[in-house]
């Protein structure tokens, strides 16, 4: 090749020639590699014009590592950081590629080139001549070309998406086919042939309509052990139906995946720049609603479900997510991510203690977001009681209709997941048969061959053996179909529908589905810190109404009838009533007390009377202490909680766990508990008592010596 610049003495000289002549090579595609043999050796014919241009060709190097790779970034191009490494250490003289393009397509790595290259005096060739990159005409020249060649590049990619959005406008661009889908050999897309793959398909989108959540699908597949129906797409069986175990990811692609409504949609995961990763050109993609696509077709395809089915699902997924008000969730609380706070307006979570008996709804949103103290707190059971009143007397005139519809729904699992056995046995019969007709066609003396057919046909006939059992299984432990008499022993039962309701067959998580059906959130605000709660209960529909609930308190200056209690109390204690008197007059008027008691006691009374002023303490004689014999620094439990000022009941659960020491002593036919505490114990008792409540301790453990009975 001889070169075409007529000033080619003036660039070259002896300085570049003591240095190497890297010649670059590079095509964008393996594909290119492999059918454009012409242009790669187009490009190693470089080296006889280094030869040409008086580089020895032990001087010559051939960077050919970027072969198969895109000139649109530098990343994965190690021929080409090689190239930029070495010019940048001062070993190059001269670069050649066939054109600019070869070498980069991006104008940010061009100019880098450039600017090494006239850092360090490196020449720069193609076809049309030598260039010197420090020479401001050659730099303008070499720039112009580098941005030609990245606009190539952008024109070509135009031209083709183009393309693609003009064939994904009629609906023909091909597409990825999820499960239950084939294409023909024609490219019309159609269900799967194999019925037990449709079968599957329809068995999981029935499963949502029933359970409501992916999670109980995934659970209910796994139970029953129903593999999905998945068609490889490479490999030498490529188009084979392979059944793999369910997963979550699985079952969200399917659910979220428009071509089982007959949707043909385009551009449902566009790239945003923004969230790629360097390296990774599949990265950054976000999920864009089906309506909002590029594209949208309706009715294009052979569908599953319909369009509205599909809208359905996709509610009732984004309603389950966290932030929302979640799938049914196990525990006791009825109104698990229905209960909305009624002073913040954010979700209240259902609490639980007692190893998950007792429940609580707390609002506790702002506490963990801002760290402010929580809003409202209290127990569930009144307000799952109220609400269940209200859902039960919403169902009364629809209990026939409810029961005739569980029925059937018991028959319709029962035929669905018996057609599931049934294509299961089918397919494996088919498998020992063919494993038959295998090893019936081979030759009796070729056993290298007929050994293999032969155990293939015992895994086959074993493999529907395990099957057939699983099967009778299956069959005494699946639901049957209800008889007359069982439909009218159903029917009776919904007429009595707090029966059904409380009954030991009826789960919370069938509870907790009923409410989410009828009801779409419950608001829940405190009368201050009385036991008032009111409720504002917002139906599907539009309805809202609202109830006032009666909570449990702690204590009983918390009712919002206290005032009127204490002065009904003094009334009845000035008119000379005693203390029993006063109980039995409160409870038939109607006085509640706090907790869980049903009625006032004459010992609630006293010490209420006492509490408030109106009655002065009853003082215990002493003459009954009097006659025992102590030794020094020993109390009555009784003597030592009036002069500490604290409960009794605090005391005797220190003595019982051994924090005091005590011994028993008989007197008037009673076990009596004197307690030893001198004047140092006393003080610490006492400072115990002024600690405020969150800071109190229990005294140390005594030790074994003083743990043991005083004699």
């Amino acid at each position: 090749m001889v070169p075409r610049g007529q000033n080619l003495p003036e660039k070259i000289c002896g300085q570049h020639r003591d240095r190497q002549a890297i010649v670059y090579i590079r095509q964008s595609t393996l594909q290119q590699v492999e059918r454009n043999q012409e242009s790669t050796r187009l490009q190693y014919a470089l080296v006889d014009r280094a030869f040409a241009l008086g580089w020895p060709r032990e001087a010559i190097v051939v960077v050919d590592d970027d072969l198969g790779r895109s000139g649109a970034s530098i990343e994965g191009r190690l021929g080409f950081q090689r190239l930029v490494a070495e010019v940048g250490l001062g070993r190059v003289g001269l670069v050649l590629g066939v054109e600019m393009s070869r070498l980069a397509r991006s104008c940010r790595d061009w100019h880098q080139l450039l600017e090494i290259c006239a850092l360090f005096d490196t020449l720069i060739a193609d076809a049309d001549g030598v260039y010197d990159p420090a020479n401001f005409n050659d730099r303008l020249l070499l720039g112009l070309k580098g941005t030609m060649s990245e606009a190539e590049l952008h024109i070509i990619k135009a031209r083709m998406l183009e393309g693609r959005r003009a064939k994904a406008r009629r609906g023909e661009l091909s597409k990825s086919l999820p499960m239950g889908y084939v294409r023909r050999p024609s490219g019309e897309v159609i269900l799967d042939p194999d019925e037990q793959a449709q079968g599957v398909i329809h068995l999981v989108f029935d499963l949502f309509e029933r359970l409501r959540s992916v999670g109980g699908v995934l659970t209910y597949l796994v139970a029953h052990d129903i593999h999905m129906p998945i068609r490889r797409k490479d490999g030498p069986t490529r188009g084979d139906l392979e059944w793999r175990r369910p997963n979550r990811a699985t079952l969200h692609n399917l659910f979220g995946n428009p071509i089982y409504a007959g949707v043909y949609a385009w551009g449902t995961r566009p790239i945003d720049r923004r969230r790629q990763k360097p390296g990774r050109p599949g990265t950054g993609r976000r999920v864009k609603a089906p309506e909002d696509v590029e594209v949208f077709l309706p009715d294009q395809l052979p569908a599953y479900i319909s369009w509205e089915q599909f809208e359905g699902i996709q509610a009732q997924i984004r309603a389950n997510q966290p932030s929302a008000k979640g799938p049914v969730r196990a525990g006791s609380a009825l109104l698990s991510g229905l209960v909305i706070c009624g002073e913040c307006g954010l979700r209240m979570n259902a609490v639980y203690s007692h190893n998950g008996q007792a429940a609580r709804y707390v609002c506790n949103g702002m506490q963990s977001s801002y760290g402010e103290p929580s809003c409202q707190s209290l127990k569930a059971a009144p307000v799952d009681a109220e609400v269940s009143r209200l859902v039960l007397q919403a169902l009364e005139p629809a209990a026939i209709q409810i029961s005739l519809a569980v029925a059937s729904d018991l028959e319709a699992e029962r035929i669905s997941l018996d057609r599931q056995w049934q294509q299961r046995l089918e397919r494996a019969q088919f498998e020992v048969d063919r494993a038959r007709r295998c090893y019936a066609s081979v030759e009796p003396e070729n056993r290298l061959v007929a050994r293999t057919l032969e155990k293939g046909w015992e895994e086959a006939l074993a493999a529907q053996a395990r099957l057939v059992v699983d099967y009778d299984r299956f069959q005494r432990d699946s639901l049957k179909v209800p008889s007359r008499a069982e439909l009218a022993a159903m029917g009776k039962l919904t007429q009595d529908l707090p029966a059904l309701w409380q009954a030991a067959t009826t789960t919370q998580r069938e509870r907790q589905e009923i409410v989410r059906l009828l009801l779409e959130r419950i608001i829940i605000k405190l009368i201050g810190d009385t036991e008032q709660v009111d409720l504002t209960c917002h139906w599907h529909g539009g309805n809202r109404t609202v109830h006032r609930v009666v909570r449990p308190v702690a204590r009983i200056t918390a009712l919002s009838s206290y005032p009127a209690l204490i002065a009904r109390m003094a009334e009845l204690y000035e008119a000379g009533h005693n203390t029993g008197q006063i109980a039995d007059v409160l409870n038939a008027e109607g006085y509640v007390p706090p907790k869980r008691r049903d009625s006032y006691t004459a010992e609630m009374v006293r010490h209420r009377l006492v509490a408030a002023g109106i009655a002065e303490r009853k003082r215990r004689k002493p003459a009954m202490t009097a006659t025992i014999a102590r030794e020094p620094d020993e109390w009555m439990i009784r003597e030592l909680a009036e002069h500490l000022g604290m409960p009794q009941a605090t005391l005797y659960y220190w003595v019982q766990t051994g924090r005091l020491r005590h011994r028993l002593i008989e007197m008037r036919g009673k076990t009596v508990k004197l307690v030893k505490a001198d004047p140092a114990t006393i003080e610490e008792l006492r400072a115990i008592r002024a600690s405020p409540s969150h800071l109190k301790r229990l005294p140390p453990p005594k030790s074994a010596e003083q743990l043991n009975l005083m004699s």
